[in-house]
């Protein structure tokens, strides 16, 4: 049942850091998905060095932390997704 939370996750993650994110984004949707995974890890990992991944009621800064790692390797990740696409492309 963990796989399961950790696609469904990482596919809200991925689709809320698309959204943030200004502009087009070219990656397809299973990669979006497993760059939100990644997010929710780094995220997960980052609240708890800081000590907040467990609280009473919500985790409202683990949630942000998540959603934030994921903006920034949605972002990246699709740069390097275009970068690797595109060279393929002109061969």
């Amino acid at each position: 049942m963990g796989w399961l939370w950790a696609i469904i996750v990482g596919f809200v993650l991925g689709l809320l850091a698309k959204a943030i994110i200004p502009g087009k984004q070219h990656s397809p949707l299973w990669l979006t998905t497993v760059f939100g995974i990644i997010g929710a890890i780094v995220g997960n990992s980052i609240a708890r060095g800081i000590g907040i991944d467990e609280t009473s009621g919500i985790d409202w800064g683990r949630h942000g932390l998540q959603l934030a790692a994921a903006v920034v390797i949605v972002f990246f990740g699709d740069m390097l997704y275009m970068a690797v696409r595109g060279n393929k492309q002109r061969a």
